[in-house]
């Protein structure tokens, strides 16, 4: 929103009020554009048909709630180009396939006029073969680079990891980061993120946060000589699915040692800019072997990197241009 706004745009955010929410936000009020919230479908009907009506594009989320009737809604309202935006694509196909239609359904995609995607790659092509997907394109998350920066703190940790309990990440930080741990008495860790089950079997040397702000990500990620990136199970297997973390700690200039997927080398030079680690061994290689110079090279050439194509000034730059293809299709009188 900031960047759009920056560029000029009038820009107009509606988040479904619900409890859990309300009580969480990171900014409430933001500076720029405008945010507005609203209690149901027909509070948001009401309220802001003219917006949706009058807008040049109209972008649904996914895990909106009543994201098909809202999306039925939409496609039906707005008068220019419309999209859904998933943040989760392998998850929402995989609901999709199970017949699961909780926030889109399969004859709601053709409706829109475009499908944009944190997932890349095949992904993008079986949306519009298999969905009938107007046009599907991926719009990668990104990092905003004024609040993710090289902060002067000092080293505390020799690896960190900061990321939510998933169950089908545990395993792969059990083997690159718990495993070298326990075989490196002298090295110091730390995991940061929370619903972390009791039953996990920290070693000795390996420090728990359970809450970690927003704020306080920079200088976590700085306090390490490297961080750790794990990507869930689904995202591996789709391929092309950075995260947002990955972003973030590459934009704070810290070496990042992660697992493979398919498409990571289209972000990260190889060994350059980012290390590949497959087992406790590749970790415990890099954390003892790399050189505090090398180790410094890495993390700047993947800030570099960043800053040059994975800032959220670059991903508005990229949904302008989505917007215009789009817009210049449709017909002057139907908007």
């Amino acid at each position: 929103m900031r960047q759009l706004s920056a560029r000029g745009h009038d820009v107009l955010f509606l988040e479904r009020d619900v409890p859990w929410y309300s009580g969480n936000r990171d900014l409430p009020n933001p500076p720029y554009g405008r945010t507005e919230l609203y209690t149901s479908l027909a509070d948001l009907k009401d309220r802001f048909a003219a917006d949706v009506r009058e807008a040049d594009m109209v972008i649904l989320g996914s895990y909106v709630p009543e994201g098909v009737e809202v999306g039925e809604w939409v496609v039906a309202t707005a008068h220019g180009a419309t999209a859904f935006y998933d943040i989760d694509t392998p998850v929402t196909l995989a609901k999709l396939d199970a017949e699961d239609f909780e926030y889109l359904s399969p004859r709601l995609i053709p409706k829109y006029s475009l499908y944009l995607s944190f997932t890349g790659g095949i992904t993008l092509e079986r949306l519009e073969k298999r969905y009938g997907a107007q046009r599907a394109c991926a719009l990668y998350c990104s990092v905003d680079a004024d609040l993710y920066t090289p902060v002067e703190c000092g080293i505390k940790w020799d690896l960190g990891y900061l990321g939510t309990y998933s169950s089908d990440r545990q395993l792969a930080l059990k083997k690159l980061m718990l495993d070298p741990a326990e075989n490196w008495n002298e090295g110091r860790f730390i995991v940061a993120g929370p619903m972390y089950p009791e039953t996990v079997n920290w070693p000795g040397n390996v420090q728990r946060v359970d809450h970690l702000p927003p704020a306080d990500h920079s200088s976590f990620y700085c306090s390490q000589r490297f961080t750790l990136n794990i990507t869930r199970a689904d995202m591996v297997k789709a391929g092309y699915s950075p995260s947002v973390r990955i972003f973030e700690a590459a934009a704070c200039g810290v070496p990042i040692i992660s697992d493979w997927w398919q498409g990571l080398d289209a972000f990260f030079e190889l060994d350059t800019e980012i290390l590949i680690s497959r087992s406790p061994q590749d970790t415990l290689r890099y954390l003892t072997e790399i050189t505090d110079e090398e180790r410094r090279r890495i993390g700047e050439s993947a800030r570099i990197r960043v800053l040059e194509e994975h800032t959220s000034a670059h991903r508005a730059e990229e949904l302008e241009e989505h917007a215009r293809k789009i817009l210049g299709a449709i017909p002057a009188k139907a908007r």
